[in-house]
């Protein structure tokens, strides 16, 4: 590749040149929902940042292999060795099966991630449908002497692991300080150390999700479906894996002490972690009544929301801030967003209209370049967007005849355009975004409706057909060609 993207490596705590293990090939895993509930705002930031990369890795010519999982089993309460599974629990409390609770919400996933223009990875694998594996890796953890089975369980025995190989080298933490956090646990559980983790667990009676293993019946623990899936769908050692920071201790450090003591190799060479969203300065949480679902924000229906929010907005608004930072979601930053996100979209239309002039007077190679420096700088979205305003300026100058483009770089400016705002950035007008041909055809027969009665001088009905859909957050433009629409 010509270029050199830098990423930052969450396992070496620094920027380095992104170099494949296969050239031009990239293989990235993303760690997906535990689907027992409604998608909310912790599910779209990961799922916007992956979709982001995964969006300019292609655009540079890598042939990339997206592999993003689904939860469905093994994923315990409080990711607790001993509690009830999340999917099993729920489908308890509905009176369902388990699998009806991981389809309803599978599909409740997917259409938000529809909404927020995520492209779908390229396998989408489920622990479930992944248990051979994952009691072949239990076995070859067993067969390595990094693990210990008792009562039907299988435990990774990390004191045992760390005498080989460094335990926290993900996290930055050690044995001990683990151990300071979970010694009142000593005593009350069957593991050697507390600091232990099930990689299979014995199922009581009432476990409802259940397989056949060598140990008896049981259930994969919750780290082991990614390195199972990891490994099958990436091989053992793969270009990038990605999921929030809060995945980083336990989760993905225990991907790395299973991969390790399985295959004597570290799975992967570059974590990728976004960092966490609070809403209205606040950690995001049920009990204090912050907790919106994305259904939620699309249709405004939530206590803390002045109205509906489109789905270009979040993701917009997501993309204003770099990965690695943290987040605060208010409407009035959202709305501050929204106007952002109509004045870039607004000034891509204008771009389409305008008409060559016999010669430039911007350089238009020149922003390209600081585009591509910007996301070539771990993805830095905000800085891109910045960028983006300044070709804004540029095109509405143009508009008002205070600057000229020659057909050349007006093509180029169009290109440039299409490439980061819509094919690396994914972000769409609102008409595409909020509906089908449907809303749109509705639409037109509205203003149809409108123009008709401004024709037959009914200014009265005209004027409530546009304040009525301005209350709906619908604004109308009437200019000398006639009358357009955008969400407000």
């Amino acid at each position: 590749m010509s270029r050199k993207i830098q990423v930052y490596n969450t396992l070496t705590r620094k920027k380095e040149i992104f170099k494949p293990i296969v050239e031009n090939h990239v293989g990235m895993y993303v760690c997906g929902p535990t689907v027992y509930g409604d998608p909310h705002l912790g599910h779209a930031r990961p799922s916007i940042t992956f979709d982001v990369v995964f969006r300019y890795l292609k655009h540079s010519d890598y042939k990339v292999r997206y592999v993003r999982n689904i939860t469905d089993a093994g994923h315990l309460e409080n990711d607790a060795d001993e509690a009830e599974d999340k999917i099993a629990k729920k489908a308890r409390l509905e009176q369902l099966e388990p699998m009806e609770i991981v389809q309803f919400y599978t599909i409740s996933y997917h259409k938000a991630m529809d909404a927020l223009n995520c492209l779908p990875p390229s396998i989408e694998p489920r622990a479930t449908g992944h248990i051979i594996e994952q009691i072949e890796m239990v076995k070859k953890i067993l067969e390595n002497g990094f693990a210990y089975e008792i009562n039907g369980s299988v435990y990774l025995d990390v004191n045992k692991y760390n005498e080989k190989y460094p335990y926290g080298i993900l996290s930055g933490r050690n044995i001990e300080d683990t151990l300071e956090g979970t010694r009142e646990l000593d005593g009350q559980s069957e593991k050697k150390s507390s600091v232990d983790f099930a990689i299979w667990k014995n199922a009581n009676p009432e476990h409802i999700m259940r397989w056949t293993s060598p140990w008896g019946e049981g259930f994969p623990g919750w780290h082991m479906e990614c390195s199972a899936m990891g490994e099958k769908y990436l091989g053992k050692n793969f270009d990038i894996h990605g999921g929030g920071m809060d995945l980083v201790f336990p989760h993905h450090e225990a991907e790395i002490a299973q991969s390790n003591a399985c295959n004597d190799c570290s799975p992967v060479n570059y974590w990728m972690h976004n960092n966490m969203i609070t809403v209205d300065g606040k950690k995001m949480g049920k009990s204090l009544g912050n907790f919106i679902n994305l259904e939620e924000f699309f249709n405004g229906s939530h206590a803390k929301l002045d109205r509906a929010y489109n789905p270009m907005t979040i993701r917009f608004f997501i993309l204003q801030a770099h990965y690695r930072s943290t987040i605060d979601f208010g409407n009035e930053a959202l709305q501050a967003a929204e106007k952002g996100f109509n004045k870039l979209i607004t000034a891509m239309e204008t771009l389409q209209s305008l008409t060559p002039s016999d010669r430039s007077t911007y350089n238009v190679n020149e922003l390209e370049e600081k585009c591509y420096t910007a996301m070539d700088d771990d993805f830095n979205t905000p800085i891109l967007i910045a960028h983006l305003f300044d070709g804004v300026r540029i095109i509405n100058s143009v508009k008002d005849g205070k600057e000229s483009l020659n057909t050349t770089d007006l093509s180029k400016m169009k290109n440039l355009f299409l490439s980061f705002v819509t094919d690396i950035l994914g972000l769409i007008s609102s008409k595409e975004s909020n509906g089908n041909n449907l809303t749109n055809e509705v639409m037109e027969l509205v203003l149809k409706l409108r123009g008709n009665a401004k024709k037959n001088k009914d200014f009265k009905t005209a004027d409530l057909i546009r304040d009525e859909l301005d209350k709906v957050g619908i604004q109308v433009k009437d200019s000398r060609e006639g009358s357009n629409w955008e969400i407000k």
